[in-house]
């Protein structure tokens, strides 16, 4: 067979940056490093690119490996590809995020890899460029978000507003007015009002509402300015 000459070896990874929603929190999923270096420090959870599939193959077939999942929202982010990125060996990654619902899948995931939810806002140390690869998902996520129901995909099946607020609140970190914030998702036409109230946080309750699946498929652009000028917001 035929090769480059004179050309180095680079090898290719992919790592999974998997937010999750707990009702309450923004989180992310972390395992601990099981080998050098950095063993026991924490981590995302990758892997080597197989000779025999692509990228999009082996980012998903890692994140059934940790969850047990398929079929969970999972988007190419950006290649991570620093010259010492990788104290052993030249490494470039590929970077993906995830969007999961904590409490549905939450027994799914796998004792092998010592898998545990962090809040956002209180990550450990990181290994590697894995700490870059978290804030440039954050980032385009929040842009994402302010333009599309994306965050939707971290919901229950039935949620209230005041989950979906917390939940766009987490993603912001910055607060919304009820009313206002009501208003707006309301407008979307994306929301299905249910007969059932949580009454977990107050006698009164809130409605739980589910997500038209088919209006959220046909009209993705349905969230377009629901957080203006997102980008301002840290």
């Amino acid at each position: 067979m035929t090769r480059y000459q004179k050309q180095s070896r680079v090898l290719a990874a992919v790592d999974c940056i998997i937010f999750g929603f707990d009702g309450q929190q923004l989180k992310l999923l972390l395992i601990k490093r099981g080998f050098e270096p950095e063993k026991g420090n924490w981590s995302l959870m990758g892997g080597f690119i197989q000779a025999a599939e692509g990228p999009d193959e082996a980012a998903s077939r890692i994140l059934k490996s940790l969850t047990g999942l398929d079929g969970v929202y999972l988007e190419q982010l950006a290649t991570f590809g620093s010259p010492d990125r990788d104290p052993i060996e030249r490494t470039i990654s590929i970077a993906y995020f995830a969007l999961i619902d904590i409490l549905k899948y939450e027994k799914q995931l796998t004792d092998e890899y010592h898998a545990e939810w962090f809040p956002l806002n209180k990550l450990p140390r990181l290994i590697f460029d894995h700490e870059q690869m978290v804030m440039a998902a954050r980032e385009k996520l929040r842009y994402k978000a302010a333009l599309h129901p994306i965050l939707f995909e971290l919901l229950p099946e039935k949620f209230t507003l005041p989950q979906l607020q917390i939940l766009y609140e987490s993603m912001y970190d910055t607060k919304f007015d009820k009313r206002n914030f009501a208003r707006k998702v309301l407008s979307t036409k994306l929301l299905i009002k249910q007969s059932d109230k949580d009454k977990s946080g107050s006698k009164r309750g809130a409605f739980y509402y589910k997500l038209d699946l088919k209006n959220y498929e046909a009209d993705f652009q349905a969230f377009l300015n629901i957080i203006p000028n997102a980008h301002l917001l840290r």
